[in-house]
């Protein structure tokens, strides 16, 4: 059978370069489930997108459909026949629904029962009768902002201006608000044509013609290898910002990179502010030399060719120097704030309807920050004052003309200016750190006083959300509380603080309780948060390659202390590497089975009647106080090491006394024992939830 391409463009006008390429993956995905439905085969697919189309090229397309050969099941014989044999109306409903006749029908027994079948046949059709149908697929698609124009009802990123639709040499007739198929493209709105597509593999090579670069891979490449060749002429270090680079790409149909300069005045702002007024108002890459001192050039990318290439540099210069004589005018302005006078500011702004304003967060992450860092002095040395300082400011710089402007500098800024205002110089640098981490695997933050704070202030939007019914679910997460309960989890897995979860809940809890807001029960709350944290310890774990099983294991135990958890699992690790220990699960899991049928856990030594009860019981309360000790000293491996000595002791009492006796209390009393011996093996995982093979 012969086969041929097919060319799909969507010409439309310039879209965001944030939405590009999840449409075009969007319209791949959509177009592969299609042809997938509709029985038409392909040999390969190859996506293109520029700011101003999204294509799709198809190579060996099958000429046909498939042919559909196919046996559909009805309903079972007593529903599809009566009494008399003759065909019901379910019968010959499903008859009519799969276009046979009804003495076409017959029976076929599945799992003893008989039921009724259809076998159904069609030819395939022409694949070019089917193709105009691909108007559905483009206009089934979604973004996240759509617009209508005209007096046109679609909606769409941006307006269709053109559509390309080829089979080979043959059009695909189809119309979209009032736009129909041809076989014409547009190059690049300044320095290219009108281009007549006659077959789809003329297609990437016609729009390079008219300076498009339709493939994004090649864009990028150009841009890189040229900002490469400017580091080798000038002895640059231009570093690249991933986003960054990806949004460039997004924005441009031809790329050309070219550099610039600014005054050198300028590099006495500090170096954040420079970065970012670069890369979010201009799109610009910054410069560094070798040591990775800043330096007074930036890398752009034009959207054409290097003709007067001159006199576009100077013209990207004449408008960042504006960008950062306002940026130097924003920096010198907020030093002439006093902390105090921001801080007063912050009562006026709003931190969420619901909780409050960022006065009253500041207030309540003071409360919680103090009670953390009582909590903490036994394992790590933590300055209270500095603590109450770092929580009481934490937050001015977000009242500065300067965050005001670019909010992502929020802790960056305020970290420059505590210093300038002759705060102590940890109080000034966790302003910035208690931001972190802002996203995985982001550095931590440096000091005990601003991990404390950090905590602190995360550990308030969560409950705060938790407590108003703002609750993550599926991917919706407008506040990014699940980036806050990683950062918490992440902060206190590295100090090894074992800081009760539960005991931080009702710590943050209460000072919503005291200021008035809380719309659900605290118990609901804290239940709701244990589960929404279980979560983040789950990835937590999987992360360190730890077996599934093992992680359901030690997650359907006590998760409160955070480290504990991980610690379990690692110990756990370790001995599942030896199949010893599969005996010892073996004889755990009887006494968990057991112990569920126990009214209670205590033990009288009065009714045992065996030797082998009170060998258990005995090794019992050696391996209780030895489990003790060793939790007290943080060693998990030691606590599973004096739980496995129960294996002996257990084995021994099950092949010599039996547990379900008539009499009562010795009943009561051998199932108490194992009770007790189940509370004390689950402190560390459920043993019934590991695999072995």
């Amino acid at each position: 059978m012969s086969k041929r391409d097919i060319l799909l463009e969507i010409g439309t006008e310039e879209m965001p370069a944030r939405f590009v390429a999840q449409a075009i993956a969007q319209l791949q995905e959509k177009l592969e489930k299609w042809l997938q439905t509709e029985r038409i085969s392909y040999d390969g697919i190859h996506s293109y997108e520029t700011p101003r189309r999204l294509a799709i090229h198809l190579t060996g397309v099958s000429e046909r459909q498939a042919d559909r050969n196919e046996e559909a099941k009805g309903p079972a014989r007593k529903i599809a026949q009566d009494e008399a044999g003759s065909w019901t109306k379910a019968a010959l409903g499903f008859a009519r629904s799969n276009g046979v006749e009804p003495d076409a029908l017959y029976f076929k027994e599945l799992n003893g029962v008989e039921y009724v079948y259809a076998h159904k046949s069609e030819q395939g059709k022409a694949t070019s009768d089917i193709l105009p149908a691909m108007r559905d697929v483009i206009t089934s698609m979604t973004f996240p902002k759509n617009m209508r124009w005209g007096a046109h009802e679609l909606r769409f990123v941006r307006p269709i201006r053109w559509l390309v639709a080829l089979f080979g040499a043959e059009l695909i007739n189809f119309e979209i608000e009032g736009v129909k198929t041809g076989r014409q493209s547009r190059g690049h709105r300044f320095l290219g044509d009108t281009v007549t597509i006659d077959t789809p593999a003329d297609y990437v090579q016609l729009l390079q013609d008219q300076y498009v670069l339709v493939n994004p891979q090649e864009r990028e490449r150009r841009i890189l290898d040229q900002i490469k060749q400017l580091e080798q002429e000038h002895g640059w270090v231009i570093p690249i910002d991933r986003d960054l680079l990806d949004e460039v790409v997004h924005l441009i149909e031809y790329p050309t990179v070219l550099f610039g300069s600014f005054e050198q005045d300028f590099l006495q702002i500090p170096r954040e502010v420079l970065v970012t007024s670069m890369r979010e108002h201009q799109r610009y890459f910054p410069v560094e030399s070798p040591n990775g001192d800043l330096l007074a050039h930036f890398v752009t990318v034009r959207n054409g060719d290097s003709r007067s290439l001159a006199n576009v540099a100077k013209g990207n210069e004449k408008v960042l120097r504006a960008r950062l004589a306002d940026a130097r005018f924003f920096y010198e302005e907020d030093q002439k704030l006093a902390i105090d006078d921001c801080l007063k500011k912050l009562e006026t702004i709003v931190f969420h309807e619901e909780l409050g304003t960022i006065g009253d967060k500041v207030r309540r992450i003071k409360r919680n920050a103090a009670a953390i860092s009582s909590a903490v002095q036994a394992a790590t040395s933590v300055e209270e004052s500095v603590v109450e300082r770092i929580a009481a400011i934490a937050k001015f710089d977000l009242v500065t003309n300067m965050v005001n402007e670019f909010p992502e500098l929020q802790g960056l800024m305020g970290a420059d200016y505590a210093a300038k205002a002759g705060e102590q110089p940890a109080v000034a640098a966790a302003i910035r750190e208690h931001y972190l981490p802002r996203f995985a695997g982001d550095a931590l933050p440096a000091s005990a006083e601003a991990a404390v704070v950090s905590i602190a202030d995360k550990l308030d939007t969560i409950v705060g959300c938790f407590a108003i019914g703002i609750i993550p679910t599926g991917s919706q997460d407008p506040y990014g509380l699940r980036r806050l309960a990683a950062g918490i989890v992440s902060i206190l897995v590295a100090r090894g603080w074992t800081l009760s979860l539960t005991s931080l809940f009702e710590l943050a809890l209460a000072a919503y309780q005291e200021q008035g807001v809380s719309k659900r029960e605290a118990a609901e709350v804290v239940q709701d948060l244990h589960e929404f944290f279980t979560l983040r310890l789950k990835n937590l774990l999987q992360e360190e390659q730890v077996r599934y099983d093992v992680i359901d294991a030690v997650l359907a135990t006590d998760i409160a202390v955070i480290p504990d958890v991980l610690a379990r699992a690692k110990a756990l690790m370790d001995v599942l590497r030896s199949e010893d220990f599969k005996p010892t699960v073996e004889q755990f899991n009887r006494v968990n089975n057991l112990a569920q049928k126990a009214g209670s856990d205590r033990i009288d030594p009065a009714l045992f009647t065996e030797a082998v009860e009170t060998g258990l019981y005995q090794a019992y309360l050696a391996a209780t106080d030895k489990v003790k000790q060793a939790k007290e000293a943080g060693d998990w491996t030691a606590v599973l090491a004096a739980q496995s000595e129960l294996q002996e002791p257990i084995k021994a009492f099950f092949d010599n006394t039996m547990v379900m006796v008539d009499d009562e209390q010795v009943r009561n009393n051998r199932l108490g024992l194992l009770a007790a011996l189940s509370k004390l093996i689950y402190q560390f995982a459920d043993f019934s939830k590991l695999v072995f093979s």
